[in-house]
């Protein structure tokens, strides 16, 4: 499903369900950091690690450690860039070469609406008109989630480059339909503060892709080098 939405540079490992395997043991520094944690997060950990190690195989990288660093952003081997996701039932995580992409973001959510009060905490007026036009059209798809969905996955492109926070606000997201229905898109996200500077080029704007199958939402964001 992720791996659809990516470019060919990247390579993706997702697990739905439990996949009828068990996580691979977490190294001793990944294991400290949940030691104290419940049952189940514990496991979303070491699934979500199991699919960056297969993702770092797919690419000739010997696999190792992804500990949190700053606001929780995975810390990568040398030369790569990726991103993890993880919700109930799902995880997948994707790695590519950073001389291929300057920064990646991905995120999955389940395909269900988003609990009251939090669509007016992430969502401009402006937006919320569009999801409206969206609803009208396509009722079959939760467009409110798949919008917060998208602004994760602007926010995990946009922090390995600036190491700042993006608020939910400061990202104008219009959601396009594919031309095979309401399963599959693509999105525009306008920046509405100064964004990063990539290979001199400051950028304006993020752009991402969508789908909808498997009862998830998953969305991707891609930075090109200039």
């Amino acid at each position: 499903m992720i791996e659809e939405l990516l470019p060919d540079p990247v390579v993706s490992v997702e697990v739905h369900g439990s996949d009828g395997t068990e996580p691979a043991p977490l190294y001793p520094e990944e294991a400290a950091i949940v030691a104290q944690a419940v049952a189940k997060r514990q496991r979303e950990f070491a699934v979500v690690r199991a699919c960056a190690r297969r993702a770092m195989e797919k690419l000739g990288v010997p696999p190792q450690a992804v500990l949190p660093g700053e606001r929780g952003a995975p810390g990568w081997p040398a030369g790569l860039v990726g991103s993890m996701t993880h919700c109930d039932g799902y995880a997948a995580a994707a790695l590519v070469r950073a001389t291929d992409l300057a920064s990646l973001g991905i995120d999955a959510e389940p395909h269900a609406p988003l609990p009251a009060g939090v669509l007016e905490a992430v969502a401009l007026p402006s937006e919320q008109d569009r999801l409206r036009g969206l609803t009208a059209r396509h009722p079959g798809v939760h467009w409110e989630r798949l919008l917060f969905s998208a602004k994760e996955s602007v926010y995990k492109a946009w922090f390995p480059l600036t190491r700042k926070w993006l608020d939910f606000a400061e990202a104008d997201i219009e959601i396009v339909v594919g031309p095979d229905g309401a399963q599959h898109g693509r999105f525009h996200a306008e920046l509405l503060v100064p964004g990063p500077v990539v290979d001199g080029r400051r950028l304006g704007s993020f752009d991402g892709r969508w789908t909808v199958q498997r009862g998830l939402v998953a969305t991707s964001v891609t930075v090109p080098h200039a």
